[in-house]
């Protein structure tokens, strides 16, 4: 049975870790890595340039949306692709993510928490409530 009194505030904790890690992930391809260094990561493993640009921008934008529970439902799905694409790029290495090149566990756990998010929807706390709760002019 579903705690409906905490799931609400389970949906937040998790939209907001969840938000806090992907920002934490983009600003260290910007601060850590730099761009150009990322970009060309990217492009020592088979992507071109705008691949990492996009990748960048969708972890930052996509975490500020978890973070501040705006469009929560679609950030997590946009998140989520960015997700299955991980996903296929670390499959060959096996499943755990201490293999050679990394395994796939941890984006895949990433990607799970992304779509229980997304079926949870925002959870208290969120600017999108204020949007909707805002009266039309």
């Amino acid at each position: 049975m579903i705690d409906t009194r905490t799931a609400p505030f389970a949906a937040l904790l998790l939209r907001i870790t969840l938000g806090l890690f992907f920002l934490a992930h983009g600003l260290m391809k910007i601060f850590v890595f730099t761009i150009p260094g990322t970009v060309q990561y990217f492009a020592s493993i088979g992507y071109s340039a705008p691949i990492a640009y996009l990748v960048i921008v969708v972890e930052l934008a996509g975490g500020l949306a978890l973070i501040f529970g705006l469009w929560t439902r679609w950030a997590a799905l946009v998140l989520l692709v960015e997700m299955l694409f991980v996903i296929a790029h670390h499959w060959p290495n096996g499943f755990a993510f201490t293999s050679n090149g990394g395994g796939w566990e941890y984006p895949a756990m990433w990607a799970i928490a992304l779509v229980v998010q997304s079926l949870l929807g925002d959870g208290p706390y969120a600017l999108s409530e204020r949007v909707r709760a805002r009266p039309a002019a």
